[in-house]
């Protein structure tokens, strides 16, 4: 049962990030206007089961004065309502608390701050952990968000014998990751392949809408468009196993959907994310309602 939307409010961010699986960047297309989102948060409402409405991007602070406006619609709906930023604008603890002082107001429930080594690299003092304390001062929930670059380690190694590699860190292989991140990875055989082990694709409990209306169950994986049918019939008339991608990855994982259209591929893949976002790029062509926008996928729309 769907219980949480979270808006792409905008593709575009400051950042070009090798681990984004949206691909975004400066020159990344795509924003909501206020009037967009409103129409889906009150379809949202006659849902009854939607409680909380999430702003993401991109960076949904780019367009600070529409995000707010949204957040004050979502709260006067009933929602509770979060956002996810890399802080930018936090270029000091003062300067933070006046971006959050609306914020706080406005009696938002979370604030997710991203703060890596894909973001600031090395760096100790970083603009989210100055909007981390002005959260404290506000007394706002905020945590950090913070994505490892993948590592390879060695575990059962016994006298004689040669432990497994695996990967250490909490990269997602899909989008721009999949061009930057995979090399020199351990991969396993295409064939083992055959879950899909993040998103839930039965029951969605939240669901993603970009600036462009697709509803996103995963990253590029869409299930409807919000612009040519309401976000309510959408997922009353959803049936997974009748989704011509969806379908075969619950029958039986990545390793299902190359079988089933026949698509070419590498013998090897780092995992599930990495062989499912491989085969969706080379099927846009053949689904583009369902695997889109292409920007996603690195490609122009």
């Amino acid at each position: 049962m769907l219980n949480g939307i979270h808006f792409l409010l905008t593709y575009t961010c400051n950042f070009e990030c090798d681990h984004c699986f949206l691909h975004c960047s400066p020159s990344a297309r795509g924003v909501f206007t206020l009037r967009q989102m409103d129409e889906i948060m009150e379809n949202a409402v006659s849902m009854k089961s939607v409680n909380t409405i999430f702003f993401e991007g991109g960076e949904p602070f780019l367009y600070y004065p529409v995000m707010v406006e949204a957040m004050k619609s979502a709260r006067s709906f009933g929602f509770n309502v979060g956002v996810v930023t890399n802080s930018y604008w936090a270029t000091s603890v003062d300067d933070a608390v006046l971006w959050l002082k609306p914020l706080k107001d406005l009696g938002i429930s979370y604030i997710g701050l991203s703060d890596d080594t894909f973001h600031y690299g090395n760096t100790q003092d970083t603009p989210p952990k100055n909007a981390h304390q002005a959260c404290r001062q506000l007394g706002l929930d905020a945590d950090f968000y913070c994505i490892d670059a993948p590592t390879v380690k060695t575990v059962g190694q016994t006298k004689g014998k040669k432990g497994e590699p695996i990967i250490g860190g909490n990269t997602v292989f899909k989008g721009r990751a999949v061009e930057t991140l995979t090399g020199g990875l351990p991969k396993k055989n295409w064939e083992l392949l055959r879950s899909c082990t993040r998103e839930e694709l039965i029951d969605p409990g939240r669901v993603h809408i970009d600036p462009f209306g697709n509803v996103h169950v995963c990253q590029g994986l869409i299930i409807g468009n919000v612009f040519r049918a309401p976000l309510s019939q959408i997922m009353k008339t959803f049936v997974a196993a009748d989704h011509p991608v969806i379908g075969p990855l619950l029958e039986g994982g990545p390793a299902c959907l190359a079988k089933t259209y026949k698509v070419p591929h590498d013998d090897q893949y780092v995992d599930e994310c990495h062989f499912c976002y491989t085969l969706r790029k080379s099927l846009l062509d053949e689904f583009p309602e369902q695997l889109a926008p292409r920007q996603v996928y690195g490609l122009s729309n």
